[in-house]
């Protein structure tokens, strides 16, 4: 008891002087501290970021951003100077005559500088990931400068306010455009040339493209005596002009209107955001960095916006050659937490075929454009299109390429979407006709071979190796048929191509294996050396077609992934993430969380890295999906949902003897609240949104009591060893505890296990 009440004094103690850093955007925003106690804010103050040493680049600085808008602090090119890099989801070329990674490039922006007018000495800056704020002090050899810093969740707009001592009064803003050229040098034309140079004039910056439209930045300071306060923001139009009177109009609105309101506004959004769900682990290493990416993924992406592409809203300033949206891995494995942590207003994936599937077409190769048959090459901008002529290439050919199951695996993320909502809207309207175009793409092909089965020609499994029969390919092409086949039971379509995806069910040939490694490659390529893409494993995770509880299947999950975690030498970050959650689906809680922790540790260092700030790096290029996935990883220990049985703390360590969650969304559209205390579970409550059957791993040892909301016994029947099916309702909620038991359904911060650094720069 002691431990937790000292705890929560120092937790308390660190709120109080975040709120002293901050002081709001101006003078009369209340302290958080003196709010009623809220668990989820409190594990969000532990998991705050903080520096102790000055950020050098991207890979150490802060980073804020709603979506749209981002922005990473970090020292600018003098010792007197500190530079805040803008970046924008939507800003990027329209010459769509090349490829996106060039025509459609991202465009770089430009930077604020801060300069003071001492050398910066040190920083003491905290961010506050519940309210989405930067704040501290600077202090530099002439004086000091407290400030913080907002990118306005409503506005898009970045608000810093600042008051300086005596010494740095005269500290001043200043913007640098960067040139407006893509930063990628594969296959980039020769006639390629930059846009033109940008028109500059007092408080904004405005960049014309050759292609129409364009983007500005503006600027403008409010001061109030001593205390100042800067708003920037960055507009976006094509093929119109009016990013000026945009870009400008947003400035001035957010200086029009007083700062506490704004913060205030800003703070209901993320706070909401933050209380959606709970996770609480006594690794506190993994618990912070937990939360630290459900602050990113919020700060990357919105429902309404572009899916994610490689540097999310935030600009890699050296070299980075990812300038686009990738869809052979990246965004398919960035999705997922934004489900199981129920955040609907994040799923920019379902939005986007929604939106924009009618440019898939364009992605077919020109012979099989029919109307009929969607595909999905990459990389591509954030409308679907791979600009210039590519396509995913035509299997069985030299043209063939690693890209044609981009599409399918992209979808199964909208699957996962209804999955854990149930809405048939979704169903109906975004999955099924376009994944019935995706599936025509792999009939063109398929042919019947002397055994009578379904085979698929050459195609090359994304970054290892061409294959006849590949499983990349193989994989999910049998997870879409069995999917449109069940679609178009739950809609109660009268459809005459069900039993053609019957067929390719029923005859599509099973994947080629070796006795001793399992699934290969495809027919006659084995998996002969170190491979950091699990391509050839999807059937296994995430798409779940072979199931642990299934006895039969073990032995070839087993030894499939031996095989390929054998060797580990090409691994990277996303490598390891999937690794542990292959191992939860398959009861190996140890290996789990030891693959989590290696990445986590930083381990990863051939020319990779997780950096010190959480992002991650190849090379010189800035990615946000390995960490970001690792996120899920962790929920995946906790709770899983698919196979029809909704399993609690599944694969939870030993050492984990407590745990906490709260609000966690499952398959079936059910929410879960769960306990674990001294290595026992304590209490497992589900609400039904939908009314889905119920079989429920509960993990609760002996004799169990199960009521609804109300304390009424409900109707159970036993579903296996530990397994009960319960009857509930859609709105009714299931509360399964020991027999007697009375636990408090409370979320908690559980005991750590030890000490461990926050991420940043702690010093």
């Amino acid at each position: 008891m002691e431990a937790v009440s000292r705890r929560t004094v120092l937790r308390a103690a660190s709120v109080v002087a975040g709120a002293a850093a901050f002081g709001g955007l101006w003078s009369r925003a209340a302290p958080p501290a003196l709010a009623a106690a809220n668990p989820h804010r409190d594990v969000a103050a532990d998991a705050r970021m903080v520096w102790r040493l000055l950020p050098k680049n991207w890979q150490e600085g802060p980073f804020l951003a709603n979506g749209y808008l981002g922005t990473q602090v970090y020292a600018g090119k003098t010792p007197n100077t500190l530079k805040f890099m803008l970046s924008h989801t939507q800003v990027q070329d329209q010459r769509i005559q090349w490829e996106a990674g060039i025509g459609l490039s991202r465009l770089p922006i430009g930077y604020l500088t801060l300069t003071f007018a001492g050398a910066i000495t040190a920083v003491d800056w905290t961010l506050d990931l519940y309210n989405a704020e930067l704040g501290g002090t600077i202090t530099t050899t002439q004086g000091s400068v407290a400030f913080s810093a907002v990118v306005h969740n409503d506005l898009g707009v970045l608000l810093v306010s600042m008051t300086p001592s005596a010494g740095e009064a005269g500290a001043a803003w200043a913007f640098q455009p960067l040139e407006s050229a893509t930063t990628r040098t594969v296959r980039k034309p020769p006639e390629y040339v930059a846009n033109p140079a940008p028109e500059s004039a007092d408080g904004y910056c405005a960049q014309p493209m050759l292609a129409g439209g364009g983007y500005t930045t503006a600027w403008r300071e409010r001061a109030i005596g001593s205390r100042r306060l800067l708003a920037a923001t960055v507009a976006y139009s094509f093929p119109g002009t009016t990013h000026t009177a945009d870009a400008l109009a947003a400035v001035r609105h957010a200086l029009a209107v007083h700062p506490d309101a704004l913060l205030a506004r800003h703070r209901r959004w993320w706070n909401d955001y933050h209380r959606r769900s709970f996770v609480s682990v006594p690794d506190k290493q993994i618990q912070r960095f937990y939360w630290i990416q459900l602050y990113k993924i919020a700060s990357a992406t919105r429902a309404e916006g572009p899916v994610v592409s490689e540097w999310g809203p935030w600009f890699p300033e050296v070299g980075n050659s990812w300038t686009a949206v990738w869809w052979n891995l990246n965004v398919q494995v960035t999705y997922p937490i934004v489900n199981s942590t129920n955040h609907p207003e994040l799923d920019a994936v379902t939005e986007t075929f929604r939106r924009d599937h009618a440019n898939l077409e364009v992605s077919v190769p020109p012979a099989y454009r029919d109307g009929d048959t969607y595909a999905l090459s990459h990389p591509g901008d954030w409308r679907l299109r791979p600009g210039g002529t590519r396509s995913v290439g035509v299997p069985g050919t030299t043209s063939k390429t690693d890209q044609t199951g981009n599409l399918l695996w992209g979808l199964h993320n909208v699957w996962l979407a209804y999955r854990h909502h149930m809405d048939r809207r979704v169903l109906r309207d975004v999955l099924y006709p376009t994944l019935a175009k995706a599936l025509n793409f792999y009939r063109h092909f398929l042919f019947t071979g002397p055994d009578g089965l379904l085979h698929l020609p050459l195609t090359r499994s994304p970054e290892y190796a061409d294959a006849p029969d590949c499983t990349y390919d193989l994989s999910l092409i049998r997870w879409a048929a069995r999917t449109l086949v069940d679609s178009a039971r739950i809609l109660c379509l009268d459809e005459p191509r069900v039993p053609i995806w019957q067929e390719i069910g029923a005859k599509l040939v099973p994947y080629h294996e070796d006795p001793a490694d399992g699934v290969l490659i495809g027919d006659g390529v084995p998996l002969a050396a170190s491979h950091r893409h699990f391509s050839h494993l999807l059937w296994l995770y995430p798409l779940r077609e072979k199931n642990w509880d299934r006895v039969s299947d073990r032995d070839v999950m087993t030894r499939t992934f031996n095989h390929w975690v054998a060797d580990q030498k090409a691994w990277h970050g996303y490598s390891y993430a999937a690794a542990s959650s292959m191992c939860s689906v398959m009861d190996a809680p140890e290996e789990a969380v030891r693959y989590l922790k290696f990445f986590l540790d930083r381990n990863v260092v051939d020319n990779t890295e997780l950096t010190a700030n959480t992002m991650y790096r190849e090379g010189s290029n800035f990615a946000i999906e390995s960490p970001i996935t690792a996120a899920q990883s962790v929920v995946d220990m906790l709770m899983q949902g698919s196979g029809g049985v909704l399993k609690v703390f599944p694969s939870v360590s030993a050492t984990w003897r407590d745990a906490s969650i709260q609000g966690l969304r499952a398959e079936g559209a059910f929410l879960v609240d769960a306990s674990r205390r001294g290595g026992t579970t304590e209490f497992v409550r589900v609400h039904s949104e939908a009314g889905e059957p119920l079989v429920l791993q509960h993990g609760i040892a002996g004799d169990v009591d199960v009521r609804d909301e109300h304390g009424r016994r409900l109707p159970v029947r036993p579903a296996g060893p530990g397994r009960l099916a319960i009857g509930l309702r859609r709105g009714g909620t299931a509360v399964v505890t020991p027999r007697g038991g009375r636990p408090d359904f409370g979320p908690r911060d559980v005991p750590a296990l030890g000490s461990a650094p926050a991420w940043g720069l702690p010093g």
